[in-house]
Protein backbone atom coordinates (compact mmCIF):
# COMPACT_ATOMS: atom_id res chain seq x y z
CA UNK A 1 0.00 0.00 0.00
CA UNK A 2 1.58 3.37 -1.33
CA UNK A 3 2.02 5.72 1.74
CA UNK A 4 0.55 9.77 0.76
CA UNK A 5 1.87 12.39 2.56
CA UNK A 6 -0.93 13.56 4.95
CA UNK A 7 -1.92 17.13 4.51
CA UNK A 8 -2.82 19.82 7.23
CA UNK A 9 -6.03 20.59 6.40
CA UNK A 10 -7.05 17.86 5.17
CA UNK A 11 -6.19 16.16 8.94
CA UNK A 12 -7.86 18.93 10.31
CA UNK A 13 -11.20 17.93 8.66
CA UNK A 14 -10.89 13.98 9.40
CA UNK A 15 -9.72 14.57 13.21
CA UNK A 16 -12.69 17.42 13.30
CA UNK A 17 -15.46 15.38 11.91
CA UNK A 18 -14.20 12.19 14.57
CA UNK A 19 -13.83 14.64 17.61
CA UNK A 20 -17.18 16.04 16.90
CA UNK A 21 -18.83 12.18 16.86
CA UNK A 22 -17.32 11.68 20.07
CA UNK A 23 -18.48 14.57 21.22
CA UNK A 24 -22.25 13.67 20.19
CA UNK A 25 -21.89 10.17 21.48
CA UNK A 26 -20.55 12.00 25.34
CA UNK A 27 -24.19 14.08 24.99
CA UNK A 28 -26.09 11.19 24.13
CA UNK A 29 -25.00 9.31 27.00
CA UNK A 30 -24.88 12.37 29.74
CA UNK A 31 -28.67 12.87 28.43
CA UNK A 32 -29.23 8.73 28.60
CA UNK A 33 -27.58 8.65 32.33
CA UNK A 34 -29.91 11.76 33.64
CA UNK A 35 -32.76 9.77 32.29
CA UNK A 36 -31.64 6.56 34.05
CA UNK A 37 -31.27 8.51 37.23
CA UNK A 38 -34.20 10.30 37.22
CA UNK A 39 -36.21 7.35 36.58
CA UNK A 40 -34.53 5.31 39.77
CA UNK A 41 -35.29 8.17 41.61
CA UNK A 42 -38.60 8.37 40.85
CA UNK A 43 -39.67 4.33 41.86
CA UNK A 44 -37.28 5.21 44.87
CA UNK A 45 -39.34 8.39 46.05
CA UNK A 46 -42.65 5.90 44.78
CA UNK A 47 -42.14 3.27 47.29
CA UNK A 48 -41.24 5.59 50.25
CA UNK A 49 -44.43 7.05 49.91
CA UNK A 50 -46.58 4.25 49.65
CA UNK A 51 -44.98 2.95 52.46
CA UNK A 52 -45.36 5.83 54.87
CA UNK A 53 -49.24 5.79 53.40
CA UNK A 54 -49.33 2.64 54.12
CA UNK A 55 -47.81 1.75 56.99
CA UNK A 56 -48.23 5.11 58.98
CA UNK A 57 -44.18 5.58 58.98
CA UNK A 58 -42.59 8.82 60.00
CA UNK A 59 -39.92 10.52 58.39
CA UNK A 60 -37.38 8.75 60.70
CA UNK A 61 -37.82 6.03 58.38
CA UNK A 62 -35.38 8.10 55.76
CA UNK A 63 -32.65 7.86 58.07
CA UNK A 64 -32.49 4.62 58.75
CA UNK A 65 -32.93 3.53 54.79
CA UNK A 66 -30.13 6.14 53.96
CA UNK A 67 -27.66 4.19 56.75
CA UNK A 68 -28.88 0.74 55.38
CA UNK A 69 -28.49 2.43 51.84
CA UNK A 70 -24.77 3.80 52.07
CA UNK A 71 -24.25 0.43 53.53
CA UNK A 72 -25.07 -1.69 50.62
CA UNK A 73 -24.06 0.50 47.75
CA UNK A 74 -21.11 2.18 49.28
CA UNK A 75 -19.63 2.88 45.89
CA UNK A 76 -22.62 5.22 45.07
CA UNK A 77 -23.70 8.70 45.85
CA UNK A 78 -26.86 9.97 46.58
CA UNK A 79 -28.18 8.17 49.72
CA UNK A 80 -28.10 10.79 52.03
CA UNK A 81 -31.17 11.41 54.57
CA UNK A 82 -31.60 15.01 52.49
CA UNK A 83 -31.28 13.56 49.12
CA UNK A 84 -33.81 10.92 50.20
CA UNK A 85 -36.10 13.30 51.40
CA UNK A 86 -35.22 15.59 48.01
CA UNK A 87 -36.54 12.32 45.92
CA UNK A 88 -39.46 11.77 47.91
CA UNK A 89 -40.83 15.42 47.41
CA UNK A 90 -40.00 14.53 44.17
CA UNK A 91 -42.41 12.01 43.86
CA UNK A 92 -44.83 13.99 45.69
CA UNK A 93 -44.22 17.20 43.28
CA UNK A 94 -45.32 15.25 39.71
CA UNK A 95 -47.44 12.07 41.17
CA UNK A 96 -51.32 13.74 40.30
CA UNK A 97 -49.58 13.89 36.77
CA UNK A 98 -48.44 10.37 36.64
CA UNK A 99 -44.81 10.68 35.76
CA UNK A 100 -42.28 13.58 36.07
CA UNK A 101 -42.90 15.98 32.88
CA UNK A 102 -40.52 15.36 29.65
CA UNK A 103 -38.86 18.23 30.37
CA UNK A 104 -38.02 17.55 33.92
CA UNK A 105 -36.54 14.49 33.19
CA UNK A 106 -33.85 15.97 30.93
CA UNK A 107 -32.36 18.15 33.03
CA UNK A 108 -29.38 17.01 36.05
CA UNK A 109 -30.83 16.01 39.69
CA UNK A 110 -29.44 19.16 41.14
CA UNK A 111 -31.30 21.38 38.69
CA UNK A 112 -34.95 19.62 40.17
CA UNK A 113 -33.61 19.92 43.37
CA UNK A 114 -33.70 23.90 43.01
CA UNK A 115 -36.77 23.89 41.14
CA UNK A 116 -38.27 21.65 44.30
CA UNK A 117 -36.94 23.71 46.98
CA UNK A 118 -37.46 27.47 44.77
CA UNK A 119 -40.55 27.21 43.30
CA UNK A 120 -44.24 26.18 43.77
CA UNK A 121 -46.33 26.32 41.29
CA UNK A 122 -46.22 22.67 39.05
CA UNK A 123 -46.96 24.50 35.73
CA UNK A 124 -44.08 27.01 36.59
CA UNK A 125 -41.28 24.34 37.51
CA UNK A 126 -42.53 22.82 34.01
CA UNK A 127 -41.90 26.20 32.79
CA UNK A 128 -38.27 26.79 34.03
CA UNK A 129 -37.49 23.06 33.08
CA UNK A 130 -38.48 23.89 29.44
CA UNK A 131 -36.09 27.09 29.20
CA UNK A 132 -33.09 25.44 30.69
CA UNK A 133 -33.61 22.42 28.41
CA UNK A 134 -33.91 24.84 25.37
CA UNK A 135 -30.86 27.11 26.56
CA UNK A 136 -28.64 24.91 28.29
CA UNK A 137 -28.88 27.35 31.25
CA UNK A 138 -26.30 26.10 34.13
CA UNK A 139 -27.91 25.48 37.40
CA UNK A 140 -26.29 29.28 38.63
CA UNK A 141 -27.82 30.45 35.16
CA UNK A 142 -31.13 28.71 36.40
CA UNK A 143 -31.21 30.18 39.99
CA UNK A 144 -30.51 33.99 38.72
CA UNK A 145 -33.45 33.33 36.45
CA UNK A 146 -35.32 31.96 39.32
CA UNK A 147 -34.39 34.93 41.64
CA UNK A 148 -35.25 37.66 39.23
CA UNK A 149 -39.27 36.65 38.57
CA UNK A 150 -37.86 35.44 35.01
CA UNK A 151 -41.76 33.04 34.50
CA UNK A 152 -43.52 36.40 35.74
CA UNK A 153 -41.75 38.68 33.11
CA UNK A 154 -42.00 36.88 30.15
CA UNK A 155 -44.29 33.20 30.49
CA UNK A 156 -47.26 35.46 30.86
CA UNK A 157 -48.64 37.16 27.34
CA UNK A 158 -47.45 40.63 27.25
CA UNK A 159 -49.75 43.36 24.76
CA UNK A 160 -46.52 45.80 24.57
CA UNK A 161 -46.10 45.12 20.70
CA UNK A 162 -47.36 44.67 17.83
CA UNK A 163 -45.60 41.64 16.45
CA UNK A 164 -48.82 39.40 16.39
CA UNK A 165 -49.71 41.86 13.10
CA UNK A 166 -46.30 42.76 11.73
CA UNK A 167 -44.77 39.29 11.87
CA UNK A 168 -45.87 35.94 10.36
CA UNK A 169 -45.94 32.83 12.57
CA UNK A 170 -43.70 31.35 14.21
CA UNK A 171 -41.84 34.70 13.97
CA UNK A 172 -44.57 36.17 16.07
CA UNK A 173 -44.86 33.75 18.29
CA UNK A 174 -40.46 33.75 18.83
CA UNK A 175 -40.67 37.91 19.20
CA UNK A 176 -43.56 37.77 21.72
CA UNK A 177 -41.38 35.32 24.04
CA UNK A 178 -37.90 37.24 23.69
CA UNK A 179 -39.98 39.66 25.85
CA UNK A 180 -39.95 40.92 29.53
CA UNK A 181 -41.90 43.06 31.35
CA UNK A 182 -39.93 43.94 33.28
CA UNK A 183 -36.09 44.09 32.20
CA UNK A 184 -34.15 43.88 35.66
CA UNK A 185 -30.67 45.46 35.33
CA UNK A 186 -30.02 44.75 39.18
CA UNK A 187 -26.09 44.37 38.03
CA UNK A 188 -25.75 48.19 37.84
CA UNK A 189 -24.70 50.98 40.23
CA UNK A 190 -26.27 54.52 38.73
CA UNK A 191 -26.70 57.14 40.13
CA UNK A 192 -30.42 59.06 40.07
CA UNK A 193 -29.16 61.73 37.78
CA UNK A 194 -27.56 59.69 35.38
CA UNK A 195 -28.66 60.03 31.34
CA UNK A 196 -29.35 57.38 28.65
CA UNK A 197 -25.24 57.71 27.53
CA UNK A 198 -24.71 56.68 31.13
CA UNK A 199 -27.81 54.07 31.12
CA UNK A 200 -26.06 53.06 27.62
CA UNK A 201 -22.25 52.60 28.41
CA UNK A 202 -22.51 50.80 31.76
CA UNK A 203 -25.01 47.85 29.96
CA UNK A 204 -21.93 47.35 27.44
CA UNK A 205 -19.43 47.53 30.41
CA UNK A 206 -21.71 44.88 31.63
CA UNK A 207 -22.38 43.13 28.60
CA UNK A 208 -22.32 39.69 29.27
CA UNK A 209 -25.12 40.16 32.52
CA UNK A 210 -27.05 42.63 29.97
CA UNK A 211 -27.03 39.35 27.30
CA UNK A 212 -28.16 36.80 30.11
CA UNK A 213 -30.75 39.38 31.29
CA UNK A 214 -31.97 39.78 27.44
CA UNK A 215 -32.08 36.00 26.85
CA UNK A 216 -30.23 33.43 25.07
CA UNK A 217 -29.85 34.35 20.96
CA UNK A 218 -28.46 37.81 21.23
CA UNK A 219 -25.26 38.41 19.61
CA UNK A 220 -24.24 42.00 20.46
CA UNK A 221 -23.22 44.30 17.22
CA UNK A 222 -22.40 47.68 18.30
CA UNK A 223 -23.65 50.31 20.45
CA UNK A 224 -24.67 54.12 19.11
CA UNK A 225 -24.99 52.23 15.59
CA UNK A 226 -24.67 54.84 12.96
CA UNK A 227 -27.79 55.36 10.02
CA UNK A 228 -26.83 57.81 7.21
CA UNK A 229 -30.41 58.76 5.95
CA UNK A 230 -30.54 61.73 3.49
CA UNK A 231 -27.41 63.29 4.56
CA UNK A 232 -27.98 63.23 7.86
CA UNK A 233 -26.33 60.96 10.52
CA UNK A 234 -28.87 58.70 13.08
CA UNK A 235 -27.71 56.62 16.32
CA UNK A 236 -29.00 53.43 17.14
CA UNK A 237 -28.08 52.96 21.30
CA UNK A 238 -27.92 49.71 20.81
CA UNK A 239 -28.34 46.92 17.94
CA UNK A 240 -27.82 43.05 18.06
CA UNK A 241 -28.52 40.20 15.93
CA UNK A 242 -31.00 37.53 17.01
CA UNK A 243 -29.41 33.88 15.88
CA UNK A 244 -33.07 32.32 16.22
CA UNK A 245 -35.12 34.79 14.65
CA UNK A 246 -32.91 35.73 11.98
CA UNK A 247 -33.63 39.44 12.77
CA UNK A 248 -31.43 42.74 13.50
CA UNK A 249 -32.85 43.77 17.06
CA UNK A 250 -32.65 47.52 17.51
CA UNK A 251 -32.80 48.85 21.30
CA UNK A 252 -33.59 52.32 21.99
CA UNK A 253 -32.95 53.27 25.89
CA UNK A 254 -35.21 55.79 27.35
CA UNK A 255 -34.47 57.48 31.03
CA UNK A 256 -38.26 58.71 30.68
CA UNK A 257 -41.90 57.02 30.67
CA UNK A 258 -43.05 56.04 27.15
CA UNK A 259 -44.20 58.86 24.88
CA UNK A 260 -45.50 57.93 21.68
CA UNK A 261 -43.20 59.39 19.82
CA UNK A 262 -41.08 56.99 20.76
CA UNK A 263 -42.35 54.51 18.55
CA UNK A 264 -42.44 56.90 15.32
CA UNK A 265 -38.97 56.79 15.95
CA UNK A 266 -38.49 53.64 16.09
CA UNK A 267 -40.16 52.93 13.00
CA UNK A 268 -37.99 55.22 10.82
CA UNK A 269 -34.95 53.22 12.92
CA UNK A 270 -36.38 49.72 11.45
CA UNK A 271 -37.26 51.09 8.11
CA UNK A 272 -33.52 52.15 7.66
CA UNK A 273 -32.38 49.42 8.93
CA UNK A 274 -34.48 47.08 6.71
CA UNK A 275 -33.17 48.84 3.78
CA UNK A 276 -29.18 49.37 4.49
CA UNK A 277 -28.26 46.82 6.82
CA UNK A 278 -30.29 43.91 6.22
CA UNK A 279 -28.80 40.82 4.65
CA UNK A 280 -31.05 39.11 1.89
CA UNK A 281 -32.03 36.26 3.66
CA UNK A 282 -32.81 38.23 7.05
CA UNK A 283 -35.97 38.50 8.67
CA UNK A 284 -37.39 41.92 9.29
CA UNK A 285 -36.00 43.66 11.61
CA UNK A 286 -37.81 44.35 14.93
CA UNK A 287 -37.38 47.06 18.01
CA UNK A 288 -37.20 47.03 21.72
CA UNK A 289 -37.77 50.30 23.20
CA UNK A 290 -36.95 50.41 27.28
CA UNK A 291 -38.17 53.03 28.81
CA UNK A 292 -38.69 53.45 32.70
CA UNK A 293 -42.06 53.60 33.18
CA UNK A 294 -44.69 53.21 30.81
CA UNK A 295 -48.62 53.36 30.15
CA UNK A 296 -50.11 50.49 28.33
CA UNK A 297 -53.01 52.45 26.78
CA UNK A 298 -50.38 54.80 25.22
CA UNK A 299 -48.49 52.52 24.09
CA UNK A 300 -51.49 50.11 22.37
CA UNK A 301 -52.54 53.56 20.46
CA UNK A 302 -48.88 54.51 19.10
CA UNK A 303 -48.41 50.94 18.50
CA UNK A 304 -51.67 50.48 17.12
CA UNK A 305 -50.65 51.58 13.06
CA UNK A 306 -47.58 51.03 12.96
CA UNK A 307 -45.87 49.12 10.52
CA UNK A 308 -43.15 47.92 12.29
CA UNK A 309 -42.80 45.05 14.63
CA UNK A 310 -42.07 47.31 17.51
CA UNK A 311 -42.70 45.79 21.73
CA UNK A 312 -42.01 48.34 24.53
CA UNK A 313 -40.95 46.92 27.81
CA UNK A 314 -39.79 48.97 31.67
CA UNK A 315 -36.76 48.21 32.99
CA UNK A 316 -35.52 47.92 36.65
CA UNK A 317 -32.60 48.95 38.20
CA UNK A 318 -31.81 47.66 41.71
CA UNK A 319 -29.03 45.66 43.24
CA UNK A 320 -25.88 43.90 41.96
CA UNK A 321 -26.04 40.99 40.20
CA UNK A 322 -24.24 37.51 42.51
CA UNK A 323 -20.39 37.28 41.03
CA UNK A 324 -20.11 33.99 41.00
CA UNK A 325 -22.76 34.82 37.43
CA UNK A 326 -20.08 36.35 35.59
CA UNK A 327 -18.91 33.77 33.11
CA UNK A 328 -21.81 32.07 33.07
CA UNK A 329 -22.83 32.93 29.51
CA UNK A 330 -21.98 31.55 26.05
CA UNK A 331 -18.38 34.06 25.18
CA UNK A 332 -18.76 36.50 22.37
CA UNK A 333 -16.42 34.10 20.05
CA UNK A 334 -19.17 31.31 20.83
CA UNK A 335 -21.91 33.88 19.15
CA UNK A 336 -20.12 34.31 16.54
CA UNK A 337 -19.82 30.77 15.40
CA UNK A 338 -23.65 30.24 16.25
CA UNK A 339 -23.93 32.93 13.80
CA UNK A 340 -21.53 31.80 11.46
CA UNK A 341 -23.35 28.47 11.22
CA UNK A 342 -26.52 29.82 10.48
CA UNK A 343 -24.98 31.81 7.01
Amino acid sequence: MKTLRIRGSEYSSFFTDIKERIQASQLRAASSLHGQLLDLYWQIGKTIVEQQESRGWGDAVLDRLSSDLKRSFPEMRGFSRSNLFGIRQFYLAYRLVGNCPTAVGQISWSHNLLLLNRVNLPEERAWYAEQTVIHGWSRRVLEHQISSGLYDRQATPLKDHNFDRTLPEPQSDLARELLKDPYHFDFLDLGSKMKERDLERALISHLQEFLLELGAGFAFIGRQYALEVAGHDYYIDLLFYHLSLRSLVAIDLKMESFRPEHAGKMNFYLSALDDRVRHGSDRPSIGILLCKEKDRTTVEYALRDTAKPIGVSAYRLTSTLPKELRGSLPTLEQFDRQLRSLT
